[in-house]
């Protein structure tokens, strides 16, 4: 794995664990779709761990600004993205996954793609305290930014 790569992908993740949003994407934009690729692998990884391989599933739920409960479609664009993304991911779909994420770099607002990348970035967080917390093995990049 490109470690330039992975540097820039740990230190956006610290950024957002501190709830530094301007400073994370700093980090991200250099190499945006790569980084961005490498969370929602990461957060495809983690999600199978989890789910003890595939052997208990794993729920993805998306929420309304009011908190309800929605369907994918009707969630924002950059969260319709995000949760495709990952879906095709965990499916083993990365070329799909892929072309998920090159569509919104290159047609969507740039606050649609700053909130792609902040959703990429708080999954990863919040799986990757998961598998913290449950003993499960996480590479070096992402242990570095959980300060673990």
């Amino acid at each position: 794995m490109n470690a330039e790569l992975t540097e820039q992908a740990s230190l956006a993740l610290a950024a957002a664990r501190r709830g530094d949003d301007d400073g994370a994407m700093l980090h991200a934009s250099t190499n945006l779709g790569e980084v961005v690729m490498l969370l929602f692998s990461q957060c495809s990884a983690m999600v199978s761990a989890l789910g003890n391989g595939g052997t208990t599933p794993v729920r993805v739920q998306v929420f309304d600004s009011d908190g309800a409960e929605v369907s994918i479609d009707q969630a924002d664009p950059p969260v319709r993205t995000a949760v495709r993304t990952l879906l095709a991911q965990v499916h083993g779909n990365a070329d799909d996954a892929r072309e998920q994420v090159e569509i919104a770099l290159q047609q969507a607002a740039p606050e649609e793609v700053a909130s792609l990348v902040l959703q990429a970035l708080r999954w990863t967080i919040r799986l990757a305290s998961e598998c913290i917390e449950r003993g499960l093995p996480l590479p070096q990049w992402v242990t570095d930014a959980m300060g673990v």
